[in-house]
């Protein structure tokens, strides 16, 4: 019965949105070519498989402690697994390099090769999901305050080796899927209080990255991250967001924007035409700063779907790539990672289903009233019957009903985990 209603459903907004211009077909085809790099650490707060038992450090905080959390690999790739079956379309993985196989041994991070990430890519092959990856700069004995614009000439070269191996092991990714995997690189270092050598840490954070990027590669795509600040790092951060823009477009590199990284009255939506005029593409860590970067999780909100409206109206489908980037462990974490995938695709559904030539058309006409009306008008729209088909052709559970699969899954697996 409810088949049924969907589809009635969506023939009548079919009808709706062609009467302003808009082919629902189309975009459900659309639709099917946007894909989600899930992030991997949402499924157990951010520890990953070091083994070393220590708590998180370098701006990295996860809060709440609810029962179920993956323990290790197999258990993280079946939670992961699942969410994916509740995610109408394709997606991707992202990984973090304390996430590889190391088979229970300590692997120090300047000594990580892609033979610790080999059963990732058999997993990704056998379970049709590509992958990108991370360097890992927080956590670790050696992170401190400063890593890649650390004075210590040992550690520096230390997190410059890391960061070079993951970019290795990022190369052979995308050269055995056949894609290339986007490899983000984002450092906490800062300063808590007042700081006198700004330029000295940001030359040496250049220097690091100058080391880093200097081998090309055919197969893998950089990116770099910056912050306003981090915790416990408040007062400077060595990455602001003037520093690696302005290294991405000297360097005509695609730049990072986690939508937590920014001022709280930030658009980051704004940002996104701005930055495509100098660099060659974008990569996106979407999550939801209720304060600053709290990274809760992704929902339709105004911010993201501005954001998400901003790539469709600047033409920008394929100059931009779209990863998620929260961890909650104060609720079920499957149940997150399908609220906030789903509210990802939602915000870009209803961006696909904008009647952008019309509006644009009253726009150069100077027809303001117009123009804003048709875009208030928009919003009363049945692009929820259109989401809700995209999950029925897509076999997912349409609506609601992705809850009661979250739950079974929790009563059946994760909360038999001690």
């Amino acid at each position: 019965m409810k088949e049924e209603l969907v589809k009635k459903a969506y023939e009548v907004a079919k009808e709706r949105y062609a009467a302003i211009g808009v082919d629902t077909e189309k975009v459900l085809e659309q639709m099917q070519n946007f894909h989600l790099s899930m992030h991997c650490w949402q499924a157990d707060d951010v520890a990953g498989f070091e083994n070393q038992g220590g708590s998180l450090t370098g701006g990295i905080q996860v809060n709440g402690n609810y029962p179920g959390k993956a323990r290790n690999i197999d258990e993280l790739r079946s939670d992961i697994l699942y969410a994916k079956s509740l995610i109408p379309g394709t997606h991707r993985l992202n990984l973090h390099e304390i996430y590889g196989d190391f088979g229970g041994k300590y692997v120090d991070r300047d000594q990580c090769d892609v033979t610790h990430f080999q059963s990732w890519i058999d997993w990704g092959k056998a379970n049709n999901t590509l992958l990108d990856f991370n360097s890992t700069s927080f956590s670790h004995p050696k992170s401190g305050d400063l890593s890649l614009a650390n004075p210590d000439k040992g550690i520096r070269d230390f997190w410059i080796e890391h960061s070079k191996r993951c970019r290795a092991i990022s190369e052979a990714i995308g050269k055995a899927q056949g894609d290339p995997c986007i490899m983000n690189t984002w450092v906490h270092d800062g300063s808590k209080d007042l700081t006198v050598n700004r330029l000295m840490y940001r030359e040496l954070l250049k220097d690091s990255l100058d080391q880093i990027f200097a081998q090309k590669y055919d197969n893998m795509k950089d990116c770099v991250e910056s912050k306003v600040f981090g915790i416990g790092l408040e007062s400077y951060t060595v990455g602001s967001n003037d520093f690696y823009t302005s290294y991405a477009a000297k360097n005509n590199m695609m730049i990072t924007l986690d939508t937590g990284h920014f001022h709280p009255t930030e658009s980051v939506a704004d940002k996104v035409s701005a930055m495509l005029l100098f660099v060659p593409e974008l990569m996106l860590h979407v999550s939801r700063p209720v304060r600053w970067d709290s990274d809760h999780v992704t929902i339709m909100d105004d911010p993201t779907q501005d954001l998400f409206s901003e790539i469709v109206r600047a033409g920008a489908l394929d100059r931009v790539h779209y990863g998620l980037d929260y961890f909650d462990g104060t609720l079920n974490r499957i149940g997150a990672y399908v609220i906030g995938s789903r509210a990802a695709q939602k915000c870009m559904l209803r961006a696909l289903l904008e009647p952008i030539a019309t509006l644009r058309k009253y726009e150069l006409d100077d027809k303001k009233f117009q123009r804003l009306a048709l875009l208030e008008e928009c919003k009363n729209l049945p692009w929820n019957a259109v989401y809700d088909e995209f999950c029925l052709r897509n076999n997912v559970p349409v609506g609601e009903e992705f809850i009661t699969a979250v739950e079974k899954y929790e009563a059946d697996v994760t909360s038999k985990r001690a």
